[in-house]
């Protein structure tokens, strides 16, 4: 009702403003326009049109006179010219006889003309100024009916011809899938289930880091059930006026209860879900729309098969209220893929490619650890790309790798110019770094040195595949992560006696690993197994905050900076021992610039590692 009321003081606020506006064009706009169309001519005209008789109205105001001519067609027209001094003009025009003296002469136009510049063109703009300022806010807005289009949802609706997404679509995602089965089997076959008296869950919340499938969950089951999919961005419920996001809600479950059974998908559920903790005003727009979904949600039957799934990659920002039972029941993870998830999601858009005959999806799945669904279909796209770029038909498995490559370091960067001192300073950071993590048994094999410039900035890089997946992390591999990423700058300390600025991410990253061994792995000899450090929005990127006190806080800074410094002791300890390698190697990578795996350790001559 409230909204309704909002409406309607609008509407009557914009007809105030427009009739208003209309009266002052009329009053004000119209004589302007009327007085422009009057044609100025000289004085003599004005004689010479006199003494032929042509002058029918004569009106004579300060310094101008206006006369009106007849013309040959019997109309019309105005003309104005200055007032000069002429004593006799007055008696030279009632001598003339036919003349009539008038207070002031305007240019006549047709009743229809007048009509149409003064009343209808003025209407037809501020029609036209309403549906711009209020276009898209629906159809319909309480009694209104379809006067107004306020308040529809903006929900594309879909069926399975159109979406063609079914669960063969999705791969790497089984778990989230077996838990869909049932919503599926629900919708194929809600009697089954209304017999016994059970209820569907009315609400699935799917949530995941971006990029693992969430909306191609949604709509696999929207496929495989051969319901309509209603999709709609939470964003799209919040807008200028307040009660216009509640107005959608209401209009959407209206829709989705007309055409049960059916799938309703609100994507980025975030928008307007966010817990209500008081920072903003109670007639706050999204506070209201979210008080709408949750009142609409407990209004609808469930067993007439309305599905509610919606998608977040941040869920410890939503109201409680949202996730209790019998709203959004259920919390359907959609995580990174694992190894054979990888694989599985790799060959379901390499299908879509031309491929050459045998292509090993198990080695690209392995370089590509925490990569999501998306990031694998971009390499799969990058791909087929770069092999037409080279002017082939198919994708091949050279083609792939150097894709991995691309979205990890970005592209080559073939004309960048780099002195031989710069190139021979890469070179012995990339095998230092290689060097570290072979001598060391925790550590993951070397896949790849290069020392070609990347776009993201990288001037050279070592890749390391693990042989298989890994989803824990032991102390001995996070310190010999720590000394690899070390390895770098200690070459450079050890050959070349200085340092320079090519270890930045280098520290960065040996930095926030040995912070997370002290504040959040209970990994410290200084600190037993307590948590000084929390993570938020670990879907989006994870970014921590202290939970201590600042004395504790330098305690932690004294801790990381001893882990750190005990890891480079380490990599300089064994690149001193190997140093006639480090040379050999350094040498080789000169020459080749990129060297594979199998190149390092046989140079390296398949030395066993010794610590």
């Amino acid at each position: 009702m409230k909204d309704r009321n909002d409406l309607s003081r609008q509407v009557i606020k914009f007809a105030a403003v427009s009739l208003l506006l209309l009266l002052l064009f009329n009053a004000v706009v119209m004589p302007m326009l009327t007085n422009a169309s009057i044609t100025k001519t000289d004085y003599n005209f004005f004689l010479e049109q006199v003494d032929q008789g042509n002058v029918s109205k004569v009106s004579i105001s300060g310094d101008e006179i206006r006369f009106a001519v007849t013309e040959e067609d019997g109309g019309e027209k105005v003309y104005s010219t200055g007032k000069m001094d002429d004593p006799e003009l007055v008696t030279r025009l009632h001598d003339k006889g036919g003349i009539t003296f008038s207070e002031n002469i305007k240019q006549h136009s047709s009743i229809l003309t007048e009509f149409l510049v003064g009343w209808v063109l003025p209407l037809v703009f501020f029609a036209v100024l309403w549906n711009v300022l209020f276009k898209g806010l629906g159809k319909r807005m309480g009694g209104m009916g379809n006067a107004m289009s306020f308040g529809k949802s903006n929900a594309k609706i879909y069926v399975k011809a159109q979406t063609g997404k079914t669960f063969s679509d999705v791969a790497g995602q089984d778990e989230a899938k077996e838990a869909l089965v049932e919503i599926v089997d629900f919708l194929h076959d809600p009697d089954k289930y209304t017999q016994i008296g059970a209820s569907l869950p009315k609400g699935a919340l799917l949530v995941g880091p971006p990029g693992t499938g969430k909306t191609l969950l949604a709509q696999a089951v929207a496929g495989e059930a051969n319901v309509p999919f209603f999709s709609i961005s939470g964003s799209e419920f919040v807008e200028m006026f307040v009660g216009m996001g509640a107005a959608k809600v209401r209009d959407l479950f209206k829709q989705a209860n007309e055409k049960a059974p059916c799938i309703v998908f609100i994507d980025e559920i975030d928008t307007i879900g966010k817990k209500r903790d008081g920072s903003f005003s109670g007639n706050d727009e999204r506070e209201q729309t979210l008080n709408q979904l949750l009142t609409e949600m407990d209004g609808f039957d469930g067993r007439k098969g309305v599905v509610i799934l919606a998608a977040t990659n941040r869920p410890e920002s939503l109201d409680p209220a949202l996730l209790r039972p019998g709203r959004f029941d259920r919390r359907i993870p959609a995580e990174l893929p694992d190894l054979g998830g990888r694989e599985a999601i790799l060959k379901v858009h390499g299908s879509k490619v031309k491929t050459e005959p045998y292509i090993d999806y198990n080695a690209i799945a392995r370089a590509t650890a925490g990569a999501s669904g998306a990031e694998l279909a971009n390499i799969i796209n990058e791909a087929a790309l770069r092999a037409v770029r080279s002017g082939r038909s198919l994708v091949s498995q050279q083609d792939l790798e150097e894709s991995v490559e691309v979205v990890i370091a970005g592209y080559q960067r073939k004309n960048a110019v780099i002195s031989q001192k710069e190139k021979e300073i890469i070179a012995y950071h990339e095998i230092g770094h290689a060097l570290v993590a072979a001598m060391q048994k925790n550590s993951a094999p070397v896949h790849k040195i290069t020392i070609i410039p990347r776009t993201s900035g990288a001037l050279g890089y070592t890749m390391q595949v693990d042989e298989g997946e890994k989803f824990l992390m032991t102390k001995d591999e996070a310190l010999a992560r720590i000394a690899t990423l070390t390895g770098g700058r200690s070459a450079e300390e050890l050959i070349f006696n200085t340092c320079t600025s090519g270890a930045s991410n280098d520290i960065e990253q040996a930095t926030k690993l040995a912070r997370a061994m002290v504040t959040r792995y209970g990994m410290s000899s200084g600190f037993d197994m307590i948590a000084l450090e929390t993570v938020g929005s670990k879907y989006l990127g994870g970014d921590t905050s202290l939970a201590c006190s600042p004395e504790t806080a330098a305690k932690i800074d004294d801790e990381v900076n001893a882990i750190v410094r005990k890891s480079h002791e380490k990599a300089l300890s064994i690149l001193s021992e190997n140093v006639a390698k480090l040379h050999e190697l350094a040498h080789f990578l000169l020459e080749k610039e990129t060297i594979t795996g199998e190149e390092f350790m046989a140079i390296l001559g398949k030395q066993p590692a010794t610590v």
